[in-house]
């Protein structure tokens, strides 16, 4: 290798340590100690490896912008589909504590909106450019005493409590306490292993985290590719056997598949090469008759109380897809 080419990839790797010991020195959760989350700060601080701390900047960058700045500043290339994961797991923790602002642009943009923007705060620039100079441990310890936001991801609320999940392949998912969670628990554990025996959950949806366990690369391979603010369905399962794709929606407080809903999956997953069978799930008998009205003809009903059956609204097949 080049030796000039040996100093740049040094230089980038400096730099990327001296982000995390920031990092490591604001006691952010252990999960947020890596380098994506370390390339996230040096991108929304204006930095390259060359530029000093003490001209660090505050620019207003999407996600993308900021992955554009991984790769041309740090030669790190992230998917496309990892802005999701950026995002999930690094902006929306430091937004949180304090250390990014959210849409300062324009406060009142849509959560989910795609033109979501974010900057580094007022108090975190002043801090990052006093890195490496000697008054960085004082300027450290005022601001951690001021920040009470950065204690809102400690160990205290990683205490909360949650439902753990055993998928199919024996690997455990922690949903978060309450609402459907209860019901998306069953379908997992009961419904798959009586009903799609040998079925890869390749989607699971959270009350708390919206998208709590994707195989992005899975589904991209069934022709599927699903947006992180589109209706998807509460869970779904691939039956390699039969190519199947069973979309199941957990009902507590939310409806049914109705015949606009069973249009409205159809239209997300229009891409599948697998069949879709679509099945709504209750907890009670009780709680679906409520919807009885609203099913519609050609999906399945589970009803998490009476485990071993399904109920089939009538059509060509049972429990298959339709052409």
């Amino acid at each position: 290798m080049p030796e000039r080419k040996r100093r740049k990839q040094g230089s980038r790797a400096k730099r990327v340590r001296e982000a995390l010991d920031i990092l490591a020195s604001l006691h952010v959760p252990r999960e947020q100690q890596n380098e994506r989350s370390a390339l996230t700060v040096l991108a929304l601080l204006g930095l390259t490896a060359e530029t000093p701390w003490t001209k660090a900047d505050a620019p207003l960058l999407g996600i993308t912008e900021m992955m554009d700045q991984f790769r041309k500043d740090f030669g790190k290339r992230y998917a496309p589909n990892s802005r999701e994961t950026v995002r999930r797991f690094s902006v929306h923790q430091f937004v949180q504590m304090g250390l990014l602002l959210a849409n300062p642009d324009d406060p009142g943009r849509p959560v989910n909106s795609p033109d979501n923007r974010y900057q580094v705060s007022p108090t975190f620039l002043k801090l990052a450019r006093e890195y490496g100079t000697p008054g960085w441990g004082e300027s450290l310890v005022r601001f951690r005493k001021s920040s009470a936001a950065l204690r809102r991801l400690h160990p205290m609320e990683h205490e909360m409590p949650s439902i753990p999940v055993q998928l199919p392949d024996g690997r455990e998912v922690k949903l978060t306490a309450g609402g459907q969670n209860v019901l998306v628990k069953k379908i997992v554990e009961e419904f798959c292993s009586r009903f799609t025996p040998g079925g890869v959950v390749i989607y699971l949806g959270d009350t708390g985290d919206k998208q709590k366990h994707i195989e992005t690369d899975y589904l991209r391979r069934l022709g599927v590719t699903l947006d992180e603010h589109g209706k998807a369905p509460d869970v779904v399962v691939h039956l390699p056997q039969k190519n199947w794709l069973v979309l199941i929606e957990a009902v507590t407080s939310h409806g049914p598949i109705s015949l606009k809903r069973l249009n409205e999956l159809k239209e997300l997953f229009k891409a599948s090469s697998a069949g879709l069978v679509f099945v709504t799930a209750f907890l009670t008998r009780r709680a679906m008759t409520q919807y009885l009205a609203e099913i519609a003809w050609e999906t399945e009903v589970w009803v998490a109380e009476e485990s071993t059956h399904v109920i089939h609204f009538n059509g060509k097949r049972f429990l298959g897809p339709y052409e």
